[in-house]
Order: C-alpha cells, then sequence, then structure tokens
C-alpha cells in the first residue's frame, strides 16, 4: 500500500527518468503513470513504474522505469484459453538493466534480490541490456530483471497484456498496488 502523497512524488520521479531517457509523456500519460509496489509496501526494492501506450486485443507497448537497483519480482505469463501467453521484447533506452530468465545459470550474477525474498528467485540466465540493447521474452518464461545503480528506462513491446494473469513466484506477491489516502 502506498499513500497518495507517495504516488504522486513517485510519478514526478518516474517522469525525471524518462526525462533524461529522452522520452516525452503528454500531460495525461504523465498523470497516470502506473506505480505497483506487487503489494509488499517496499517499492524502492520491489517495484515498477510504468506508461501504458496502447494495448489492445493483438499488441501491447510500455515505458518500464526502474530506479536504482529496483526489482520487477519473478513472473511468468500462462496460456490463457487459445492464447499462449503474453510474448514481449525489452529495449533499454537509459541506464543499465540485468534480466534474468530460463536457462544457465550465471556464475557471478551482477543483480541481487531484494533481502528476506531470495527464495522466490529462481531462474538466473543473465542478460545485460544497455541502451540500445534489447531481449524477447517468450511466453510463458519465468523471468525478473533490476536496473543497475543508476536505475534503468526500458520500452516493452509486446502481444496483449493481462498482468492481472501473470503468475509469480512469490506468494505474496499482488499485482494491483492499493493507494490510500
Amino acid at each position: 500500500m502506498i499513500s497518495t502523497g507517495e504516488l504522486q512524488s513517485i510519478r514526478a520521479r518516474a517522469r525525471q527518468y524518462l526525462d533524461r531517457a529522452g522520452i516525452a509523456l503528454a500531460p495525461r500519460e504523465a498523470e497516470a503513470i502506473e506505480v505497483a509496489d506487487f503489494g509488499l509496501s517496499d517499492v524502492e526494492r520491489t517495484g515498477l513504474q510504468l506508461v501504458v501506450y496502447i494495448n489492445t486485443e493483438r499488441c501491447c507497448a510500455k515505458e518500464l522505469v526502474l530506479f536504482p537497483r529496483q526489482t520487477c519480482p519473478e513472473h511468468r505469463h500462462p496460456p490463457i484459453g487459445d492464447d499462449p501467453g503474453k510474448e514481449e521484447t525489452f529495449r533499454c533506452r537509459w541506464g543499465t538493466v540485468y534480466l534474468y530468465v530460463e536457462g544457465e545459470p550465471a556464475a557471478q550474477p551482477a543483480a541481487r534480490p531484494p533481502a528476506g525474498r531470495e527464495r522466490t528467485y529462481t531462474v538466473w540466465y543473465e542478460i545485460v541490456l544497455r541502451p540500445g540493447e534489447q531481449y524477447t521474452i517468450w511466453p510463458n518464461t519465468k523471468h525478473w530483471f533490476q536496473a543497475g545503480d543508476e536505475g534503468a528506462v526500458i520500452s516493452e513491446f509486446s502481444t496483449r497484456s493481462r498482468d492481472e494473469y501473470d503468475i509469480f513466484t512469490d506468494s505474496a506477491i499482488q499485482r494491483a498496488t492499493v493507494v490510500a489516502d
């Protein structure tokens, strides 16, 4: 849970990161920046800020903002009916992103899960994304990601996004952020 004041402060901070990346937002987009605390009320360590440009039956485009060492927790996008699950491509726009997917674990991973939640991070094949680099995550693939020391901005291009169906390894995760006054 976050307060309305925290929400506004985090949105303003996310806007600064988008500005650094040279990404212009319309005023209504800036006012609608989503703050995901994943129900843990620890947004600085486990969280994500999002701008959704479009999300239709066929495609989705978003900007993802991560503050320094902020982590989006391990999850996958499962099949839903005849849909195989969301396929997404991450393109780093600013900063450094450490992305982890299924595969051979990195000998010395650059990222560290948030303290106390280590057991909920199980995939360790490391992809390091710097500005201009991208990686495609196939449907139903476990993944998580963390920004480097300066934070990061990522453009996401995907098939339809249905975040409410994401399956998180950590059973304490709640996708919808609660904002209280």
